[in-house]
């Protein structure tokens, strides 16, 4: 797998600082822009992410689930611990609905399928990931075609398991890395990643209401 090869400079996005798509009593659900770090990173100049300007407005906000760096779209953060517990278990036991957005290089053949390949860190280029039958943990993603363009194919990719660049290195794994992926692709391709969290759906935590929000998609 490609190494970055170059210094990583983190210059976060600052307009709009935070994109509120819901907010209620137990709820605060954010549309993160690509380029802003879900949680601080271990030096001060990672500081600024989505959890600390969420917190600046929502001091008792808590993170629930996280999304890549270079991932735009829509997470959900917590108001209260009852909430954050429900919602960590919604994730734990895969009840939580997510569909991304995806331009990835290439035409694909067919009309949609799934993938089925086992995930772990690629330890000598971590957080680098790559598929492993022998030590790699179930991972699964669903996709399915969306518009076929001349030299690039737009997908909507379902994910039923929750690990780490799962949906960068499954369609790596197809043969059609998603279009500026500075890590599995070619970052030249497109000026930021072309992933998108566009739907989220879960149980809110108070009632048991089905509830579904999203975030359109900006690329």
């Amino acid at each position: 797998m490609p190494l970055i090869a170059h210094p990583f400079i983190y210059s976060p996005p600052a307009e709009p600082w935070l994109s509120p798509v819901h907010v209620d009593d137990d709820l605060i659900l954010l549309d993160k822009p690509s380029g802003l770090l879900t949680v601080p990173g271990k030096t001060p100049d990672l500081a600024d992410c989505l959890e600390a300007r969420a917190q600046a407005e929502w001091p008792e906000a808590r993170i629930v689930h996280r999304l890549d760096m270079d991932t735009s779209g829509i997470i959900v953060l917590a108001r209260n611990h009852a909430a954050q517990r429900h919602l960590g278990l919604q994730f734990e036991k895969r009840y939580m609905r997510k569909r991304y957005i995806a331009r990835v290089a290439g035409v694909m053949a067919q009309k949609s399928g799934t993938i089925d390949l086992p995930l772990r860190c690629d330890w000598p280029n971590r957080p680098l990931q790559m598929v492993c039958h022998e030590q790699g943990k179930p991972a699964q993603t669903e996709w399915e075609v969306i518009e076929r363009e001349p030299d690039a194919t737009r997908v909507a990719l379902m994910p039923r398991t929750g690990r780490s660049h799962q949906l960068r290195v499954h369609m790596l794994a197809l043969g059609h890395p998603i279009l500026g992926d500075p890590f599995y692709g070619d970052r030249t391709t497109a000026p930021r990643l072309h992933l998108h969290a566009e739907m989220l759906s879960m149980r809110h935590p108070t009632g048991g209401e089905w509830c579904e929000f999203r975030a359109a998609c900006p690329f």
